[in-house]
């Protein structure tokens, strides 16, 4: 007598692609700027980055401090990922020619033009005009300082500027904001960070000012290689504030 079994249907998990973008520091314990790895369908960012620690263990020591984006926007660690999607994974940020007609935010690789800059966001119905000019200065920590190299997730990091660009108008009595980051080698003297505030008042301008440069210095990722006769190293970054996701809350 025959006997009849069930039919059984084997399962296996289907896998999906997405891009690994490394900043700073973390480029550097990964080997690489990027890369795409196979995860299965469902995968969250928590479940990425603990496949990448199995590969790479060093890079656990930065599990309390690393924030995450998925398609450039800050994202938690629960977010599901889909096949083609890029997640960034980001250390504390370290904050750190231009024309007339300069944008409101800008990421440039030549000389920033502060004058122009100034110029451009002038009008006659100020009273005041702030400006805040980050220099590239010759030492740090008594380490004498060759250059500088600025890195950054550029579509991520201009529109965190345009987003402060826009608190700072909704928060403070001003009435214009430039804030334009250099990015590449830099040598001392150099303008890294220039911001431009302009407001019928003198306070609302220098608090806007203050304000902006302090939480972009926190908030964007844009990340500082300093250069020294004895070595290099990359700056350590002010941890993200809490509205910002990170792997560990």
């Amino acid at each position: 007598m025959a006997l009849s079994l069930p039919h059984l249907t084997l399962r296996y998990p289907r896998c999906m692609r997405v891009r690994v973008l490394y900043l700073g520091i973390l480029k550097e314990l990964s080997g690489h700027d990027s890369e795409w790895i196979d995860v299965e369908e469902g995968s969250t960012v928590r479940d990425v980055w603990s496949r990448l620690g199995e590969r790479v263990p060093r890079l656990s020591q930065y599990q309390r401090s690393v924030a995450t984006a998925v398609n450039h926007s800050y994202a938690p660690a629960n977010t599901v990922l889909s096949e083609g999607d890029e997640l960034a994974l980001l250390p504390p940020v370290s904050g750190g020619a231009s024309s007339a007609s300069v944008a409101r935010v800008e990421t440039v690789r030549t000389p920033i033009d502060t004058a122009a800059i100034a110029a451009s966001v002038r009008a006659p119905e100020d009273g005041a005009v702030a400006l805040f000019d980050g220099v590239v200065r010759n030492n740090t920590r008594g380490r004498k300082t060759l250059y500088l190299d600025y890195e950054a997730y550029e579509e991520l990091a201009l529109k965190q500027m345009n987003e402060l660009a826009d608190k700072a108008l909704s928060q403070f009595a001003v009435r214009d904001v430039r804030i334009v980051h250099r990015v590449g080698r830099l040598e001392i003297g150099d303008s890294s960070v220039f911001i431009a505030v302009a407001s019928a008042h003198r306070a609302a301008a220098f608090d806007a000012c203050r304000w902006l440069i302090d939480t972009l210095k926190k908030t964007v990722p844009i990340y500082k290689k300093e250069y020294f006769e004895d070595g290099a190293v990359w700056a350590d970054g002010d941890p993200f504030p809490p509205e910002i996701p990170q792997l560990t809350p």
